[in-house]
């Protein structure tokens, strides 16, 4: 039970930070290419769901903050590769191919960071926040 109310929390936490990344993403986008637009995003929801998840996720803003977003960071780089990735491969190959044209950055950019929750949820529990 008490799992399950951490991963909604974290759910939460990485909702806000998604909206946050997505929104940035689309203002970004404005004024430089996709792939920097969403790399610079996705530092703005990092920060977002550090202070969210350390706070009100892990409770874990009475341990030391240095080693907790040491970790954070290594936790996130595997993340941005796989949001990269995965918004790239939807973006300009997989949707396109299924004739989804329109929107398809956005749609592939919220399908990875999607998939970034469940990943990322898994690997803050074991080493981040501990």
């Amino acid at each position: 039970m008490l799992l399950q109310r951490q991963f909604l929390r974290f759910v939460a936490a990485g909702a806000t930070s998604v909206v946050a990344n997505f929104l940035s993403r689309l203002a970004f986008s404005r004024w430089m290419d996709y792939p920097y637009a969403v790399a610079l995003a996705y530092t703005i929801g990092m920060a977002v769901a550090f202070a969210l998840m350390r706070r009100f996720v892990f409770d874990a803003a009475g341990r030391a903050m240095g080693p907790q977003l040491l970790r954070f960071s290594a936790v996130n780089a595997w993340g941005f590769v796989q949001t990269i990735a995965v918004s790239l491969a939807l973006a300009r190959w997989a949707l396109p191919a299924l004739g989804v044209v329109r929107y398809a950055e956005e749609i592939g950019h919220f399908a990875s960071l999607s998939l970034l929750t469940l990943t990322s949820y898994a690997l803050h529990r074991i080493a981040t926040f501990r």
